[in-house]
């Protein structure tokens, strides 16, 4: 499946959760309408789940969704422990895997990709649920059940990945600033909008 179809199915059946994504789900997310309890954690590669499990902690009464990647879910598998730890019951941990990091730029396969069991390890460390989806169909037959289960629950997607763009006729460009300052803008935004704060300065 598509990242971009698996987040449109995650995205009809959000309501009024906040999602905080990374990498390849965030630039999936572009593409649909803007939410405002949406927020990318980048450039925090690896930071998506921490940042998920504070939020689900502060707002419990309210479902978090935290759309991962497999690589970046590598670079802080200890998070796994503290999500399990804290047993956040409104936590949706949703690993988006193609096996590579970079996707549509380098394509370097993500190390583990033909050993690593991303599920066992979320059920080793403790998660309530944890399952492995590979079809567009089944997430969506599934979604209600997931979201009626118990939390914290970790869902690993397994979704294809685009051809690699990068190389001698078309170099890597620079990132703007807003790519950087965009976790801090889309946070404050969140903060707005569920009454944090009196006002969001531009």
């Amino acid at each position: 499946m598509k990242t971009l179809d698996a987040c449109k199915i995650l995205d009809a059946h959000r309501g009024d959760a906040i999602v905080v994504c990374t990498m390849g789900a965030m630039n999936a997310l572009d593409k649909l309408p803007l939410n405002p309890l949406t927020m990318a954690c980048v450039p925090l590669m690896g930071g998506a789940a921490s940042i998920g499990l504070g939020l689900a902690l502060a707002r419990p009464e309210r479902k978090v969704f935290v759309f991962d990647g497999d690589a970046s879910l590598l670079m802080e598998l200890g998070g796994l422990v503290t999500i399990s730890h804290a047993r956040p019951k409104n936590l949706f941990h949703f690993v988006f895997n193609n096996s590579i990091q970079f996707a549509g730029l380098g394509n370097l396969e993500t190390p583990g990709a033909r050993s690593a069991d991303l599920v066992a390890m979320a059920k080793a460390c403790g998660y309530e649920a944890a399952q492995r989806i590979d079809a567009l169909d089944d997430l969506e037959s599934r979604m209600k059940g997931i979201l009626a289960g118990p939390g914290p629950s970790f869902v690993e997607v397994v979704v294809e990945y685009d051809a690699p763009t990068l190389g001698t006729e078309n170099p890597a460009v620079e990132m703007t600033d807003e790519r950087f300052t965009r976790m801090g803008d889309e946070i404050r935004r969140i903060r707005h909008h569920l009454g944090c704060e009196a006002a969001v300065t531009a």
